[in-house]
């Protein structure tokens, strides 16, 4: 499974973005999905997770509420919906893929595959 996340940017506080996760492969509608961040200076932290069916999903505390993970597996595509985003959002965001999926995953050890990366950048 090859991953590509995109559409990254630069919002002000406040404001809300969609980003999204492009699987190539025919594992992808399998696979569990999971989003991290990595700020600078910072380590790597989970964001959230979604069952492969999306009847499931997961979030770390400091975007409940805020952030939305789905899912498209017709498109091989998962996304992440974030609103009223803050500076501390700030970070480039990671798509990764659990090809065998045993429940949500907040560690990055449970995961197979990974994409490159998008920036975003909140502004207060």
């Amino acid at each position: 499974v090859q991953l590509q996340a995109s559409g990254g940017g630069l919002v002000m506080a406040g404001d809300s973005l969609r980003i999204s996760c492009a699987a190539s492969g025919r594992t992808f509608s399998s696979c569990a999905v999971g989003w991290f961040r990595q700020a600078p200076g910072e380590e790597r932290e989970f964001v959230a997770a979604i069952t492969w069916s999306g009847s499931e999903t997961h979030y770390a505390e400091p975007v409940k509420g805020r952030f939305t993970i789905s899912r498209d597996n017709a498109k091989n595509t998962a996304y992440l919906q974030m609103n009223n985003l803050k500076p501390e959002d700030t970070a480039v965001y990671f798509c990764a893929a659990d090809v065998i999926p045993v429940s949500l995953s907040p560690f990055e050890v449970g995961y197979d595959y990974w994409g490159q990366g998008t920036q975003v950048t909140v502004s207060s």
